[in-house]
């Protein structure tokens, strides 16, 4: 498996602004690494955050394929998964070559993938793996739901720590950039939550055009980043 961990690989989030390239953001090599690896004529699957939001869904899998053919790169198809086809998906999931786990809400995307029993047909995958945002965070093998949402951060059953895919132990918290000021709940989302959650934790929060690159002999972090652990952060 190639695995690719990304931030937002088609722009920066919360911007507004139109990207200022096309295709997969070619910041620290990755539209390069992409084209370097990539099967022609692949068979790709866009795994869906929201189950249920079919018409958001499609417009997704119609965005991605754009920035699949902007990049430069063959695609026989993009498949959509989704709350209507998310087990028979999974079922022939061994017959794509490049998948990519959506953005979204990380619980919600998380509880997805366990009813389709994703993690374990995942594992066994030998393609591209492409996580955004949420899909990056559902990656490991204990995944950091960081509270996002107003009440989260205050909820005494709010799950902060769940089983992941497990493609790789790192945690990554994306978008640093943009949320690094963030409040959630009255609370710094960093100062104030994340850093108390990472006591006994390390989190690798990442802009977005940094990405986390592993192949079965190397996994490493590409660009900038910041390194929590301990309720104290490190630039990298």
């Amino acid at each position: 498996m190639i695995l690719f961990l990304t931030s937002s690989p088609t722009g920066a989030y919360r911007s507004g602004a139109p990207a200022p390239f096309k295709g997969f953001d070619p910041a620290n090599g990755l539209a390069q690494e992409l084209r370097r690896n990539w099967k022609e004529r692949s068979r790709c699957l866009l795994i869906a955050a929201f189950p249920d939001a079919a018409a958001q869904n499609e417009q997704m899998r119609d965005f991605f394929e754009g920035v699949l053919t902007d990049t430069g790169l063959s695609i026989e198809c993009l498949d959509l998964c989704d709350g209507r086809n998310g087990r028979e998906c999974v079922e022939k999931l061994q017959s794509y070559d490049m998948i990519i786990l959506s953005g979204g809400h990380v619980p919600t995307e998380n509880a997805f993938f366990m009813e389709i029993g994703l993690a374990e047909e995942i594992r066994k995958f030998e393609g591209i793996v492409m996580g955004i945002s949420a899909g990056s965070m559902n990656c490991a093998e204990i995944v950091y739901a960081q509270p996002e949402m107003p009440g989260e951060a205050v909820d005494p059953d709010f799950r902060r720590f769940i089983p992941g895919l497990g493609l790789t132990k790192c945690n990554i918290l994306p978008h640093y950039q943009a949320v690094k000021d963030d409040y959630v709940d009255g609370m710094r989302l960093y100062e104030d939550i994340t850093f108390r959650d990472s006591m006994g934790h390390t989190f690798y929060a990442i802009p977005d055009g940094t990405y986390l690159f592993k192949t079965d002999e190397t996994e490493e972090i590409r660009g900038q980043y910041w390194r929590i652990s301990d309720g104290k952060m490190t630039q990298m």
